[in-house]
Formats: C-alpha cells, sequence, structure tokens
C-alpha cells in the first residue's frame, strides 16, 4: 500500500469517526492527528493526511452541494457514512486540489469505497465522481496535473525556450 493511499485511508476513517459522532469541523483536525499518532506515527505522508482533512472541511458545504447536485436521488443524509466522505475526499481532490489528477482522485476514491463500503460502492462513486469530473471537463475546468508530463510547468519554473537551450550547451542560435 503507498503511503498516500494509507494517509487517504486514515483520512477517510478520521472523516467518518467526525461524521458519526460530531459534525464539528475544528473536532476533524483533532482526529486525523490523534490517529496518525496511534496509527502511523512515522508516516512520510502525514502532511498530506493533515492538509485533506483541513481541505475537505474548508468546502464541505460546497462539496456537499456538489454531492446533492450529482446524486440527486440520494440525499446527503440517506447516503451511507463512508460513501458521503468517500465522495467528499474524491470531490475535494476533483476540484479543489489542483495538485491531484482527477484520474487518482477517483481511482483512489472508489478503491476506498471498494474498501470500506458496502458492495454498490464503488459504483456509485464511481458514477457520482464520474459526473463531477465531465462536469469540470464541460466548464472547462482542466487541471495542470491532468496534463500530459511534458505541458506541465511548475510553479516555479518558466518553459525552457530553444534558445535557452542552446546557450545552455554551449551554442548559440547565431552559430551556425
Amino acid at each position: 500500500m503507498s503511503n498516500r493511499h494509507l494517509a487517504r485511508s486514515l483520512a477517510l476513517q478520521s472523516l467518518y469517526e467526525w461524521d458519526f459522532h460530531s459534525q464539528d469541523k475544528d473536532q476533524a483536525q483533532s482526529i486525523i492527528d490523534r490517529n496518525l499518532k496511534e496509527f502511523a506515527p512515522d508516516m512520510d505522508e502525514r502532511p498530506f493526511a493533515l492538509s485533506l482533512v483541513k481541505g475537505i472541511m474548508d468546502h464541505k458545504d460546497e462539496i456537499d452541494v456538489a454531492i446533492g447536485k450529482f446524486a440527486p436521488d440520494w440525499p446527503i443524509e440517506r447516503i451511507t457514512t463512508v460513501d458521503r466522505n468517500v465522495l467528499r475526499m474524491g470531490i475535494y481532490e476533483l476540484v479543489f486540489d489542483q495538485a491531484i489528477p482527477s484520474k487518482v482522485a477517483i481511482n483512489e476514491a472508489i478503491e476506498l469505497a471498494k474498501t470500506f463500503g458496502g458492495e454498490s460502492s464503488g459504483k456509485f462513486v464511481n458514477g457520482v465522481l464520474g459526473a463531477v469530473y465531465r462536469d469540470q471537463m464541460a466548464n472547462g475546468a482542466s487541471k495542470d496535473s491532468d496534463k500530459p508530463k511534458d505541458n506541465q510547468v511548475s510553479n516555479n519554473q518558466t518553459p525552457i525556450t530553444k534558445d535557452e537551450t542552446d546557450e545552455a550547451d554551449g551554442s548559440s542560435p547565431t552559430q551556425g
């Protein structure tokens, strides 16, 4: 199991506990912090798990509106606690986390739904997140992380031009 997958699993379990018991957004951070200390104290992806839960809490209302829009036959309170929180995580990563490729967000959410949810959870999550993804694409909301690697430019880099490449190898565009 990759460290990111483990981080998502712990985040999901923490969201489940938060959703089941309190619904106080401030409690979610203390729950994930406690679970990380107890179950994965040496995990490298601790900051990822913490930021995932924080991001979901910061955008919870918008995420829940999206769940209602893309699963209209299922009022949010009738969706199982596991499926509801897998959807929250998937929608957060699809819509708000620009660093996570859309296909990764969808695949990870489906795997979590299959692992922790019921018999049809994977299909349900796939259907809802697929609809969210198609809506994003239809509205032109593409992510840099979805582009092929050679087309991506990091925030700290500028594209290298042909002239800069020539200068770097000692040749000059004016040299014949």
